[in-house]
C-alpha cells in the first residue's frame, strides 16, 4: 500500500472531524503566514507591537488576566488605542480573573473599551453552566493578525518571573483568511455571552489581503459545552489514529479519560513511538496526582513520559509524524473536552512542524523520564490518594 501523502492525510483528517465533531465542523483556511513564537518573552514582544501600531479593530478573548507588570502593560496598550480611535473588545472569564480587580476593567471601560465578563457566578443558564468557562486565548488585530496559543495575560506568562515559578508555554501568530474565521468564533462567543453580536466598526467591512506570501494550510477546531460530541477530543483522537510513525505531545492538565486513553495505547500497539512532555510540578495540585494515575499503563505499553521539571508546563502541543502540528488552548483533561471553550489549530507545514520538533527535543532533554520502577516507588499514600480521586476526575 502506498504511503499517504500529507494532501491525503488532511483530507481524511477533515473528513473524520466532519463525521464525528458534527456540532461544531473544522474551518480548513489559508493562514498567511504562521509565526511560531516560542516563549512568553518572544510573544509578548510580537503581540505589544501588534497592539501598539492597531488602527481599526482589537478583539481580544483570554481566560486570565493579572494585574502585574505585563497586565498593566497590556491594558496601557489597550486605553492607547482606545484613545487613537480604534474600537477594542476586551472578553474575559469571569472566574479565571476572579483575583483582578474591578478597578482594572473599570478602568479600561472609562477608556471606551467594551468589556464583557464570561459566565459571572449566576443560576440564569441553570446550575449545570455554572462551571462552564471561556479558556480560549485570542487576539486579533484589525482583521489581518491574530494571537493564538496558550498565553494567558501575567508576568508569569511573560518570562518576569523566577524560573520555578514560569509558565513554559508556547503561542503562534497566523494571517490571512484565518484571521476572518476566528473573528467569527469571537463574534459567536460575545452574542452567546451578551445576546447580540458585537457592532464591528466600517473599516472591517473590505474583505481582508489573504496574499501573505508563504501560505499555510490550518483547520480551526472549535469546541465547547454546547456541543453535544467535543470537537476538541475527537480531533485529538483522530491524530493519534493518523500516526504511523512518531506522536509527541506537551500537555499540562493530563486527565485523558477512557477514550484519550485507549487511543494512545492503539497508537503504541501498531509502532507508534510516543512521548509525553507533563510537567513534575503543578499549579494545581489535584491534577498532578490524578494525572500520575495514568501513568502505568502508558508505561507498560512501551510510551514515554518525561516530567519538566525548571518550570511549570503550561504548552498545549501534539506533533503527528514530524509533518502535522496541533496546537492552542485546550488541554487534554476532561474540562477541556465538555465545559470549557476552546480553540485548536491542525498545521501542517514542515517548516512549522520542524520548529515544534526542535522545541520538543530540547525540552525532552532537559527533563526527567519517568521509568516505571520510579512510578512504582511514589508511595503508598500517593497511591491511595489516587484511587480517592478518582471519581471526581470529571471534574477536574
Amino acid at each position: 500500500m502506498r504511503p499517504q501523502r500529507p494532501r491525503d492525510r488532511r483530507s481524511r483528517l477533515l473528513r473524520y472531524l466532519q463525521l464525528y465533531g458534527a456540532d461544531a465542523p473544522p474551518v480548513s483556511v489559508d493562514a498567511g503566514q504562521v509565526t511560531l513564537l516560542p516563549d512568553g518573552p518572544r510573544f509578548f514582544e510580537a503581540l505589544f507591537h501588534e497592539l501598539a501600531t492597531a488602527q481599526c479593530l482589537l478583539c481580544l478573548e483570554y481566560y486570565r488576566i493579572r494585574p502585574d507588570l505585563t497586565g498593566t502593560r497590556f491594558a496601557d496598550l489597550l486605553v492607547a488605542a482606545a484613545g487613537r480611535g480604534v474600537t477594542v473588545y476586551l472578553l474575559y472569564d469571569a472566574i479565571g480573573c476572579h483575583q483582578t480587580p474591578d478597578s482594572y476593567f473599570q478602568r479600561l471601560r472609562d477608556a471606551g473599551i467594551t468589556c464583557l465578563p464570561f459566565n459571572p457566578l449566576s443560576f440564569r443558564r441553570g446550575i449545570h453552566w455554572f462551571d462552564r468557562r471561556d479558556h480560549r486565548k485570542m487576539a486579533l488585530i484589525d482583521g489581518r493578525i491574530a494571537f493564538l496559543g496558550g498565553m494567558n495575560i501575567g508576568d508569569a506568562y511573560a518570562g518576569l518571573t523566577d524560573e520555578p515559578s514560569r509558565f513554559r508555554d508556547v503561542g503562534f501568530s497566523l494571517g490571512g483568511a484565518a484571521v476572518p474565521a476566528l473573528l467569527a468564533l469571537f463574534c459567536d462567543i460575545w452574542a452567546f455571552e451578551q445576546g447580540k453580536r458585537p457592532p464591528l466598526p466600517e473599516c472591517m467591512t473590505a474583505s481582508p489581503d489573504t496574499d501573505a506570501g508563504d501560505v499555510t494550510r490550518v483547520t480551526l477546531i472549535s469546541g465547547g459545552p454546547h456541543q453535544r460530541r467535543s470537537a476538541i477530543r475527537n480531533a485529538f483522537r483522530v491524530a493519534m489514529a493518523s500516526a504511523s510513525q512518531e506522536l509527541l505531545i506537551a500537555n499540562p492538565y493530563f486527565v485523558p479519560g477512557p477514550r484519550i486513553l485507549r487511543s494512545l495505547l492503539r497508537a503504541a500497539r501498531r509502532g507508534v513511538r510516543i512521548k509525553l512532555l507533563l510537567p513534575a510540578r503543578n499549579d494545581v495540585p489535584l491534577v498532578q496526582v490524578v494525572s500520575r494515575s495514568y501513568y502505568e499503563p502508558l508505561l507498560k505499553a512501551g510510551i514515554e513520559i518525561y516530567e519538566l521539571e525548571r518550570q511549570l508546563l503550561h504548552a498545549k502541543l501534539m506533533l503527528i509524524d514530524r509533518e502535522r502540528t496541533i496546537i492552542g488552548s485546550a488541554n487534554l483533561d476532561q474540562r477541556s473536552f465538555h465545559r470549557n471553550f476552546e480553540v485548536n489549530a491542525v498545521i501542517l507545514s514542515h517548516s512549522f512542524a520542524t520548529q515544534i520538533s526542535q522545541l520538543f527535543e530540547h525540552d525532552f532533554a532537559t527533563s526527567r523520564r519517568i521509568s516505571l520502577a520510579d512510578h512504582d516507588r511514589r508511595g503508598l499514600g500517593l497511591k491511595l490518594l489516587e484511587l480517592l480521586l478518582q471519581p471526581i476526575r470529571w471534574f477536574l
